[in-house]
């Protein structure tokens, strides 16, 4: 039912009308776990999307969409994340008629479930929904219908990847996903990622196609990597993980 909701045709989705105003974008970071949060508004409709808000940052956000003048629509999680937890249930709260996002392959509950090939509508734009399994097996890659900007999660990270060693991730999974659903886009398509470690704020396709260290291994050398990167797990991940199973409905709770 979801699919049948969110999903519109690929001519709907190719279409590029030359008077359509400049998208609103906004990037937005949270510190503790290095997440960005990216707001996406039809400037003349005012609706709204918002990609991986953090519980902590959620009034942050809400508060801006307020000033902004727009209507946030969905919630939208690129993954069950494992280093915070969504503020995708406190911002259904906080601005009534949002709906919280996710793939129906993460397992998490939502309003909404999301497979690959849909796509969510915010005014004259759209987000298409790229499964890019791997970190976990619930990943997904926004791309805008015009294939200007990519939102790819964990899956993609600029000149870097998202790791494979918990939540049933795989390796090899990973780097086809990456190589089929993120590399396959326009070289210019700016990349836009769920976290970034060094400062970075975007990248794009070409860019991480031939410069990405990991991503321009072979695929045999890049399990090889993976599987020996030997990093602590992530400190909230055994609260984190339970509580973004069910925050997509509800505010977790002490």
């Amino acid at each position: 039912m979801a699919g049948a909701v969110l999903r519109v045709t690929q001519r709907q989705l190719s279409q590029r009308g030359r008077s359509e105003a400049p998208i609103l974008l906004r990037q937005m970071f949270e510190p503790v776990s290095c997440t960005y949060t990216y707001l996406l508004g039809d400037r003349e409709s005012r609706e709204a999307v918002l990609i991986d808000p953090v519980l902590e940052t959620a009034p942050r956000d809400a508060q801006l969409i307020k000033e902004l003048g727009l209507r946030l629509l969905y919630a939208v999680n690129t993954h069950c994340h494992a280093d915070h937890v969504t503020g995708s249930g406190l911002l259904r709260s906080l601005l009534p008629g949002c709906q919280s996002v996710i793939s129906r392959l993460s397992g998490a509950q939502a309003d909404l479930h999301i497979e690959d090939g849909d796509s969510i509508r915010f005014g004259r734009f759209a987000l298409e929904t790229r499964a890019s399994p791997g970190h976990t097996p619930g990943c997904v890659t926004f791309v805008l219908n015009d294939q200007s900007m990519a939102f790819t999660g964990d899956a993609l990270l600029i000149r870097g990847c998202g790791r494979t060693d918990f939540q049933q991730g795989c390796a090899k999974t990973l780097y086809h996903s990456v190589h089929e659903k993120i590399f396959t886009l326009p070289g210019d398509c700016l990349v836009y990622p769920a976290h970034d470690y060094h400062g970075f704020t975007v990248s794009t396709v070409e860019e991480e196609r031939t410069l990405n260290p990991r991503l321009t291994l072979s695929c045999e050398e890049f399990v090889k990597l993976m599987d020996n990167l030997n990093l602590p797990k992530p400190q909230q991940i055994d609260f984190a993980v339970p509580a973004n199973m069910r925050c997509g409905v509800q505010t977790p709770t002490s």
